[in-house]
């Protein structure tokens, strides 16, 4: 008996990490599910795809862009699901049901935030605001320094909650507190372990110069996961290794042999972003950094401070404004290298830490209007990642096959999510039963557009992208009605 599919992807050279295969076939969709891959399927509806490349959804495992208007900049960049997992949120239950109740084109999910329970804990942020006011509490050091017994385990109390109500693990900001105890960090990794989900960790440090250099902050994280047990996952192994790279990625290497459960991401930009008032941007910290002030861009207006005395006024102004730094020269050759190294290392995961669009006043864009008005601004990243890795690392300089830069961006986040929950073994792949998160591209054109200058531009070459079945973009427009995005939580089905 022949089956009819609702939708079938027609004549499409079908990459399935999973498997190994890489060939042409038809991808029929019933149902929100794939329901079959093979020859000449028959469909209600057709869609030629012939001369292009049908993939899994990609996952985003570190997108701080949770609004309607990102997550269409993201789509176009071949995104099915975005998570939150790094800073994460307090509370996750309302941050789901706030999704659920305004729509996400694509998937959403979120860990629990280290960062807001201590801002909560001691420093009284309302939980009702923990998401979005991070940014502007971020150099309050009424939360980033060391706390008392008593507060560690009001601390732990309130991740544990949020582990209970669907928590995708726990997002640790520790960079951005660089006085919290180490005992701290154990004791969270602990309570990570015991409900065996993951920790999302910026690392401590990112120094070149000692004390506090950045093999010194994962070396904190490789001896937290090894006397906890924990799962570790080192957050943007380009912007935390920088210079020290190599150290690091030896280090995370020597650990794994001895059964470290240690994982990691990177994203192809050598300038990172992030709020103006993080502690690592004190300006008589930056020389230990290798960076001068006019290394740092203040985004609402555009200015480079001209020195340290500039630089730590607008962060006295607007600690929560978005900056840019510039870590690496983009322009020379051994910092693209450097950069290169950091993405192609063993199973680390393409990952955006994509940001939202903020407008001209500096305040995150909240509307659903498509495309983005004039002036909206954020970092080339959060449009351009994942066309980016393959334009460059398997078009252009060819050191990553096509399946393998597809799984880094699909199978492998799916992997390392695969104990938190059940969802993600149908996510990362395409075969029957799996999710219909889907991602059509033309290998030859697939590029990012987004620059420093325009970072707002959506990618071109993802045809098509389908969320649960549903198409998304079509034919390299957004379809503005779609809504299909629904939330991934831990341990459910």
């Amino acid at each position: 008996m022949t089956t009819t599919h609702d939708l079938v992807l027609a004549g499409g050279r079908v990459l399935d990490p999973e498997s190994g295969l890489d060939a042409v076939r038809d991808v029929g969709v019933t149902g929100g599910v794939v329901s079959g891959v093979g020859e000449r399927l028959a469909g209600r509806r057709r869609t030629d795809v012939s001369g292009l490349a049908v993939a899994p959804g990609f996952i985003d495992m570190h997108s701080h862009a949770q609004t309607v208007m990102s997550m269409r900049l993201q789509a176009c960049d071949g995104v099915t699901t975005a998570l939150e997992l790094e800073a994460g949120a307090l509370s996750v239950e309302r941050a789901h049901r706030e999704a659920e109740r305004a729509g996400r084109p694509i998937n959403y999910g979120f860990s629990a935030s280290w960062a807001a329970a201590r801002m909560a804990v001691l420093g009284g942020l309302k939980t009702e605001h923990a998401r979005g006011d991070v940014p502007s509490r971020i150099s309050d050091t009424a939360w980033t320094g060391a706390g008392t017994a008593d507060a560690t385990r009001r601390v732990v109390d309130r991740l544990e909650k949020e582990l209970a109500a669907g928590a995708l693990g726990i997002g640790v900001l520790l960079g951005y507190a660089p006085g919290a105890e180490h005992r701290e960090y154990l004791d969270v990794a602990r309570l990570a372990a015991r409900y065996r989900v993951p920790t999302f960790t910026h690392a401590r440090h990112k120094n070149q110069a000692e004390p506090g250099t950045a093999l010194q902050g994962v070396q904190e994280i490789v001896a937290v996961g090894l006397d906890s047990g924990a799962h570790m996952h080192l957050c943007h192994l380009n912007s935390t290794s920088l210079r020290q790279l190599d150290l690091v990625t030896e280090l995370i290497g020597r650990a794994r042999e001895h059964g470290g459960g240690i994982t990691t991401e990177a994203y192809p930009y050598g300038t990172s972003m992030t709020a103006l008032g993080a502690a690592f941007l004190d300006p008589d910290n930056l020389a230990r950094l290798g960076l001068l002030p006019t290394d740092i861009v203040y985004t609402p207006t555009g200015e480079r401070p001209a020195d340290a005395a500039r630089l730590r006024t607008l962060r006295e102004q607007d600690p929560g404004a978005m900056a840019l730094i510039r870590y690496l020269d983009e322009s020379r050759a051994a910092d693209r290298e450097l950069l290169a190294r950091a993405t192609l290392f063993d199973d680390t995961a393409v990952a955006s830490d994509a940001l939202p669009l903020y407008g001209p006043d500096g305040r995150v864009l909240t509307g659903t209007q498509w495309p983005p008005p004039e002036g909206a601004t954020t970092h080339p990243r959060s449009a351009g990642t994942f066309a980016r890795t393959l334009r460059v690392f398997a078009r252009e300089r060819a050191e990553l096959s096509l399946l393998e830069a597809v799984r880094r961006c699909t199978l492998l986040p799916a992997r390392i999510l695969a104990s938190v929950s059940p969802q993600f073994a149908r996510k990362g792949r395409v075969r029957t039963g799996a999710d219909a998160d889907l991602t059509v591209f033309d290998p030859g054109t697939v590029t990012d557009n987004s620059t420093y200058d325009a970072p707002g531009r959506a990618s071109t070459g993802i045809r098509h992208v389908l969320v649960n079945g549903t198409f998304v973009v079509r034919d390299q427009a957004v379809e503005t009605a779609a809504m299909p995005g629904r939330p991934v939580r831990a341990g459910t089905l």
